[in-house]
């Protein structure tokens, strides 16, 4: 309770004096405001101490400024020329520089000094090589995009920038490019600092110093006779030497001219009316034709390495660079060849040649492996591969509407598209062979039909085959949304390389791999800067649609408009051809080729670069796809064949009925002739034949003798006196390589029958003959008596029926045991001679021999042939054959007999 009652007497009190509290409060006041001024004073200091270390900074810079320009004032190149090599790692050339000599600035027509200042630094005559508001004004616009996008650089600052030894763009270099421009304006007058400023800087490509520009551009080597409007394209260029340059991109030179000429005009170095004329003026000048090789692939190195790493034409000039490339030599150099051959070229009426350009792409990885930017290219020039928009004709079909269609699901390659003429809406297009109800894909992809193409393209939506040609990397604008797309009416057109890595992705499954040239890029030093192994790719469409594609395009060539394309390996593309657009005029503005092996794609464009009534094409895409024949003919050599895959399902697997093996082979062997015959039962089936194999007893495998027998039986001649085979066929389906299991064996001993007269026995060989028992005479009674009546009748299954009595001396001497194996012979001195054997009956009991009366006629059926029925497993004893009895002898037979 007491400490309650303390608690509130404070309270109270503090109620009871306001005073009090409000001195509480003036101390906490004060606490806050010391902690106010120690934090003021702090922030002061590391004010101080910045400036002051911005200051020291500053004169570090001033001094170290002095000494960077006296060791580099006469450098223009720090690291040497940059090198570029093939995919191989081989040489390919260096970035030459290519540098007049300096021109006085006496010399210098005062206008064009004018254009540079106007255009790069007009406050040029005013500043001591910083311009302060030109920093800040960069310094805002890198801040806002968080990063160096604004150079706010001097003439003098530029200048300074061509003899500082690093390419990198980082505020340490730029505050040292101030510390020299700083230098150079103590050092030289604003007189010879634009002279050197503009002996020293890139024109585009290789070419360095104004003197050099003007005759590479204008072929002009005294620069006083340049034209107004050319003086500006010169002054164009620096801010993008390859972008500005009027050979290349003359479109683009020319709309930076007249920014040029409207700045000159804004601070009162020309009038409007000059500045107006100066700007209507179109660049046509050819600089004279100098041998280089692979100059249009450097040249798009060159644009790819600005491009993706930032590194301008002026960099990899003197930067020192190792840069590593996708090109194979081998094909760029049979590109060159070819276009610089004119045969493969229609001839011009004039000096304006009819032009070209190829691209060839490597689709497994998106490699560029050759280039041409067209005939008689120069470094630096026009690269009409890349630079050029024309109009694809019906290159164009399998782009945006076969392809796109097949990819909906809702066609397919066996699809009937129709072919009637029509019209759709106003747009009424027409075929070139005809027209019909309907027509296949395939046929129509062959023949090159505009209607299926459009009617086709109708049914899935416009909206759907252009965004299927975004996807493969085909520009389109807003205006190319019409139907008269799917026969290649594009508002500003395409060009070589992106039909090539277009098609690409038909080559390539459905995959598409973007395209690059440039695989690596060292220092000066060695060390990897810059690395592209190529793009993981993007599926654009089912593999099912790239093999129907890609069949279905394999007849463009195989039958169709693309047959001059033909080469040692498998090739499928499309034709594409513009008409010219005159009434009553039917030659062609372009033609195209595009196609692809199963290891490379490549597009070719023909056509003049300015077509007119005067200057089109006679000849059809039959010119392009030749051409495209003769170079992927060498290309391909450098890579190893293959085959695109099969677009059919694979056939379901059917089991093959079993052949059904021969059955009832017998045959007999010839002994005059020493011929085997056999002969057996047929297989059913169509264009069966039958193997006929053969082992000799001795022999432990046996051998096929005879193939393809088509009949159901054949002879064996090859067969030797005295030997014994054993024989069996198998039944063979060429149509299934199938054969079946082996017939029964059979075997055949090659022993001819013996004439009867050398069948006599020796007197001395004959065996007194045992009487049998009278229990086991049985049914084989011999007539043990030998008495021969004449009838012939020998107790045998033979009858003798001759006209002799066997009467006389001969005794009918039967051998018999009841069993019919006796051994009896008919002697006799009368005409008539028995000459009976008796063969043992396998059952017993009955006499299996046939015996024969050899008196003036002939003895019944039996002529000496012994005929026996002992089964020995699957091996038949065929009649004339002596084979030993397999049943042994047993006690109660002791009389049996070997024959």
């Amino acid at each position: 309770m007491a400490g309650r009652d303390n608690e509130m007497s404070r309270v109270n009190k503090n109620k009871d004096n306001p005073k009090a509290s409000k001195g509480s409060k003036s101390g906490s006041k004060k606490k806050k405001k010391g902690r106010g001024k120690r934090i003021a004073w702090a922030l002061f200091f590391t004010a101080v101490i910045a400036i002051f270390c911005a200051l020291a900074g500053y004169l570090f810079i001033l001094v170290s400024g002095e000494k960077l320009l006296e060791q580099n004032k006469d450098k223009l190149t720090a690291y040497g020329t940059s090198k570029v090599y093939d995919r191989q790692g081989n040489l390919m050339g260096e970035l030459s520089i290519q540098k007049s000599d300096p021109v006085d600035y006496e010399d210098i027509p005062e206008q064009l000094v004018n254009a540079f200042i106007a255009t790069e630094d007009r406050r040029f005559w005013e500043h001591n090589g910083v311009d302060i508001w030109s920093i800040g004004r960069a310094a805002v616009k890198d801040i806002m995009a968080r990063s160096m996008v604004e150079g706010g650089s001097t003439i003098t600052q530029q200048l300074a920038k061509n003899i500082f030894l690093t390419r990198d763009k980082t505020f340490f270099r730029k505050a040292t490019e101030m510390s020299i421009a700083l230098a150079l304006e103590r050092k030289h007058s604003k007189e010879e600092i634009i002279e050197m400023y503009l002996n020293r800087i890139n024109f585009g490509g290789p070419y360095y110093g104004i003197k050099a520009a003007s005759e590479r551009y204008f072929g002009k080597s005294d620069l006083n006779e340049l034209d107004l409007w050319e003086m500006a394209t010169l002054a164009a260029m620096p801010k993008g030497p390859s972008r500005y340059n009027p050979l290349k991109n003359p479109e683009l030179s020319k709309e930076r001219r007249a920014v040029v000429l409207t700045l000159m005009e804004q601070q009162g170095y020309i009038t409007a009316e000059e500045a107006e004329k100066a700007k209507k003026v179109d660049y046509d000048y050819t600089p004279p034709e100098r041998k280089q090789k692979y100059t249009a692939f450097i040249d798009y190195v060159m644009d790819e390495a600005e491009e993706k790493w930032g590194l301008t034409e002026d960099d990899l000039n003197i930067g020192g660079y190792q840069i590593y490339t996708t090109m194979d030599a081998n094909a760029q150099q049979a590109m060159e060849e070819e276009f610089n051959n004119p045969a493969n070229f229609e001839e011009s009426p004039d000096e304006e040649i009819v032009q070209g350009s190829m691209v060839i792409i490597n689709q497994e990885n998106g490699g560029i492996v050759a280039i041409s930017g067209g005939r008689e290219y120069m470094r630096g020039g026009f690269n009409r591969a890349t630079d050029s928009r024309r109009q694809p004709g019906s290159a164009l079909k399998p782009i945006v509407s076969y392809a796109p269609a097949l990819e909906s699901g809702n066609f397919t390659k066996d699809s009937r598209l129709s072919n009637k003429k029509q019209c759709f809406g106003d747009y009424c297009p027409n075929n070139l062979h005809g027209y019909s109800e309907t027509i296949s894909m395939p046929e129509a992809i062959q023949r090159s039909e505009n209607i299926p193409a459009v009617w086709l393209l109708n049914q899935i939506g416009v909206k759907t085959g252009v965004e299927f040609a975004k996807s493969l990397g085909i520009q389109m604008t807003e205006a190319d949304a019409n139907l008269s797309l799917a026969l290649g009416g594009m508002n500003s057109g395409t060009n070589t390389f992106e039909m090539a890595q277009a098609f690409s992705a038909f080559a390539n499954g459905g995959e598409l791999k973007e395209a690059f040239a440039i695989k690596e890029i060292r220092d000066n030093k060695g060390k990897v800067v810059h690395e592209n192994k190529g793009s993981k790719g993007k599926r654009v469409m089912s593999e099912s649609t790239a093999s129907q594609m890609t069949e279905m395009m394999e007849r463009v060539v195989q039958d169709g408009t693309g047959r001059n394309a033909r080469i040692s390996r498998p090739v499928a593309g499309k034709t594409g051809t513009t008409q010219s657009g005159y009434e009553g005029i039917s030659s062609n503005r372009d033609v195209w080729f595009v196609g692809y092996t199963p290891e490379l794609t490549a597009a070719v464009w023909m056509g003049y670069d300015k077509p007119n009534k005067q200057h089109l094409l006679k000849r059809s895409s039959s010119m392009s796809a030749a051409l495209w024949g003769k170079i992927m003919e060498k290309a391909v050599q450098s890579y190893e064949p293959k085959n695109f895959p099969s677009t059919e399902p694979a056939p379901p697997v059917v089991e093959t009925p079993k052949l059904e093996p021969v059955s009832g082979l017998t045959g007999s062997y010839d002994g005059a002739n020493q011929t085997v015959y056999l002969s057996w039962n047929g297989v059913q089936g169509s264009g069966i034949q039958y193997r006929i194999y053969r082992r000799e007893t001795s022999e432990s495998e046996f051998t096929r003798i005879l193939d393809a027998v088509n009949s159901t039986s054949t002879d064996d001649m090859s067969a030797m006196e005295g030997l014994t085979y054993e024989y069996y066929v198998t039944a063979y389906d060429p149509a299934t390589d199938q054969e079946s299991e082996r017939s029964n064996v059979l075997q055949i001993a090659a022993v001819s029958e013996l004439p009867p007269e050398d069948l006599e026995p020796d007197p001395g060989d004959i065996e007194d003959v045992i009487p049998p028992d009278e229990g086991d005479a049985g049914d084989g009674i011999d007539n043990p008596s030998g008495e021969d009546n004449g009838s012939g009748q020998d107790n045998g299954n033979g009858q003798g029926n001759g006209n002799g009595q066997g009467n006389g001396n001969g005794q009918g001497n039967g051998n018999g045991n009841g069993n019919g194996n006796g051994n009896g012979q008919g002697n006799g001195q009368g005409n008539g001679q028995d000459n009976g054997s008796t063969n043992p009956p396998v059952d017993g009991g009955q006499d299996g021999g046939s015996g024969s009366d050899a008196g003036d006629g002939t003895g019944g059926e039996d002529s000496g042939t012994i005929e026996g029925t002992t089964d020995s497993g699957n091996v038949t004893t065929v009649p004339g054959t002596i084979v030993e009895p397999e049943v042994p002898a047993t006690e109660s037979e002791p009389n049996q007999v070997s024959p």
